[in-house]
């Protein structure tokens, strides 16, 4: 071969070599680009900025010196920072944040062990479909993996929980990282996201500079080489960081029925004489607003069972509204309409569903809009669409068209049977203690109009869901299909700050309330006052009543009559045990707690309850 040939080759390799090398150290970038080393600004601030431009309002955290200039640039710039007692619960209040405000929840957390402490939370994000960004703090970029403090292989441990992780590499990039991952969050089915910031990418140039400087003066050739990889690397890190750069929110891609699939929908509910909708809690979602959503539903006139964020929709006692014999209905129906309803576990996977049915399924994540039905049932029509906008143009086009009255007034007469029988339940008296069911219907008739309930437990709280009504959409928080406990304490602070005015409950298990009783700390310092109704029968209840029956042992199920009440006292709050000699005054107690409530102090009721045999035939796996 030519021996030019051969040089040429060489050195186009080389050079070839050199312009990539030159580009993954940035001294291309840096030829354009100006390091700013006299700055006193961080990168705590460009994401306080993007954060601020995106509407944010609130950060969660658990406070850690990984994530500091981010928590104090936010707090400048008017971002409220809510720091809580587990990070846990940091997430849980930004996702119910994000589900009552139709905007990101935004948590913060430090590294390693901070964010380990999140994975539940993040997962009940995702499969509730909460848009949620969480913010994790990591040791510094030439550190990683070399035994830093709290140094983890963080982004393998979300990819799988989340629609977007990155990590940072350099200030410059975080604006268009943060606008990327909100956008990301809304977009499609919405769901966390996850950054991660090495800790030298949020620190001013002249600290992180001292943690590069080397002790002493290098010697020989490698000592000055690494000296000049250190130094290039501080420079590059910092290069054109402060340069102006775009803030405003990027599009969110929303997918939505065609026309043609509307008109085929129309069609068949046209024909239908007995209709069904179940929503589910994509029905919530932006950009349609839930009172739209609930107009579009009464216009209709179709029988709906409410399901998850979607509880309260059409308020408390309406007409179309069927609480009661969904197996029976759906039976009976000759057209079902899954608005954001998933074929899962709480359908029976599907088999609940009449084979002869028409069925119309509307659902974002297509996986959930086809989930097995490759086995127990089949859509008429299957639209891989927002629900809330589809319903709201389903009943524009069927303007002037109902449902025949006969079919909502027969399920509703099969619902106050049942609610009498149910309501029979509460008259009776349980062998110690207050029956769970009279508690439930006495709270119930007195909550506040604009009272907001939040569900976290097991047997009361699946009692809780057949006889409390919330008053009006978005007023119903639980965890969604992961059925994660622990929520509680969470869900209340979040919902307590984008709400100040409402009543928030929650309403604990005596079980669960254990994960998130440490947050009456929160509520007293954050000034977020909620009212929490504890049912309290000792006993993991939703466990026990199989686990004896069919194995013959209570081992684990068991808990004490714990004084709650005095935790909560602990904590700065106000909590009241009450008991079955209480009985005749548990209104006015009830009462006091609201009035105690508006007047600024978190209040526990710690209510001895006994059991019932009224959720026999439940689930717990």
């Amino acid at each position: 071969m030519d021996i030019s040939v051969v040089l040429g080759c060489s050195l186009g390799a080389a050079l070839g070599a050199g312009i990539l090398a030159s580009y993954k150290l940035g001294l291309l970038y840096q030829l354009f680009h100006k390091t700013e080393r006299q700055s006193p600004r961080h990168g705590g601030e460009s994401v306080a900025e993007v954060l601020r431009a995106h509407g944010i309002k609130f950060v969660f955290t658990l406070v850690g010196g990984h994530i500091s200039p981010i928590l104090v640039a936010c707090e400048k710039l008017g971002i409220r920072i809510v720091d809580t007692r587990h990070e846990a619960t940091a997430v849980f209040a930004a996702d119910a944040v994000a589900r009552l405000s139709g905007t990101v929840g935004v948590a913060a957390v430090t590294a390693g062990p901070g964010l380990t402490n999140t994975v539940t939370a993040v997962k009940n994000a995702q499969m509730a479909e909460s848009p949620l960004l969480l913010i994790g703090g990591a040791a510094a970029t030439l550190l990683q993996g070399r035994g830093a403090l709290q140094d983890i292989d963080q982004m393998s441990l979300f990819k799988p929980l989340c629609k977007f992780c990155a990590s940072v590499r350099t200030v410059r990039e975080i604006v268009p990282t943060v606008r990327k991952a909100l956008a990301v969050a809304q977009s499609g089915t919405p769901g966390p996201v996850f950054i991660e910031f090495p800790i030298d990418t949020l620190y001013p140039y002249h600290v992180v500079e001292k943690e590069f400087a080397p002790k002493n003066t290098p010697k020989g050739l490698m000592g000055k080489i690494i000296a000049w990889y250190l130094r290039n690397h501080l420079s590059n890190l910092f290069a054109g960081a402060w340069e102006t750069r775009d803030l405003s929110p990027l599009p969110v891609h929303i997918p939505h029925a065609t026309e043609d699939e509307v008109q085929r929908c129309v069609e068949l509910v046209s024909r239908a004489k007995k209709p069904v909708i179940l929503l589910g809690s994509q029905a919530t979602l932006p950009p349609t607003p839930a009172d739209d959503v609930r107009k579009a539903l009464e216009s209709l006139g179709i029988p709906c069972f409410l399901g998850g964020m979607s509880r309260g929709m059409l308020g408390k006692n309406s007409p179309l509204h069927i609480r009661q014999n969904r197996r029976d209905a759906l039976k009976d129906a000759d057209l079902v309409l899954l608005a954001g309803t998933v074929c899962d576990f709480r359908l029976s996977y599907g088999r609940v569903l009449n084979r002869r049915s028409k069925i119309i399924a509307v659902n974002r994540d297509r996986s959930q809009l086809l989930k097995n039905s490759d086995m127990f049932w089949k859509p008429t029509v299957a639209i891989q669409g927002d629900a809330g906008s589809f319903l709201v143009r389903l009943s524009k086009a069927l303007k002037g068209h109902r449902c025949p009255e006969e079919w909502p007034r027969s399920l509703k007469e099969g619902d106050a049977v049942k609610e009498k029988a149910n309501r029979s339940k509460a008259d009776e008296k349980t062998e110690r203690h207050l029956n769970p069911l009279s508690v439930l219907h006495r709270v119930d008739e007195l909550l506040a109009e604009d009272s907001i309930i939040v569900a976290d437990g097991g047997d009361f709280v699946g009692s809780a869901a057949y006889i409390m009504r919330p008053r009006g959409p978005l007023r119903w928080l639980d965890p969604g299909a992961f059925g994660t406990l622990g929520v509680g304490g969470g869900f209340a602070l979040g919902a307590k700050l984008c709400r100040p005015e409402s009543e928030v409950w929650i309403v604990y298990g005596d079980g669960s309330l254990g994960y998130s009783v440490a947050e009456f700390d929160t509520f007293t310092r954050h000034k977020t006052p909620v009212i929490a109704l504890v049912g309290n029968d000792a006993c993991w209840s939703q466990i026990s009543r199989e686990q004896v029956p069919m194995l013959g042992s209570n081992v684990a199920c068991g808990l004490a009559f714990t004084d709650y009440h005095i935790v909560a006292d602990g904590y700065g709050g106000k909590g009241y045990l009450t008991g079955r000699e209480d009985e005749s005054q548990l209104d006015d107690i009830i009462k006091k707690a609201q009035k105690e409530c508006r007047e600024g102090k978190a209040i526990l009721l710690n209510v001895l309850i006994g059991k019932t045999n009224f959720r026999e035939g439940s689930i717990s796996v």
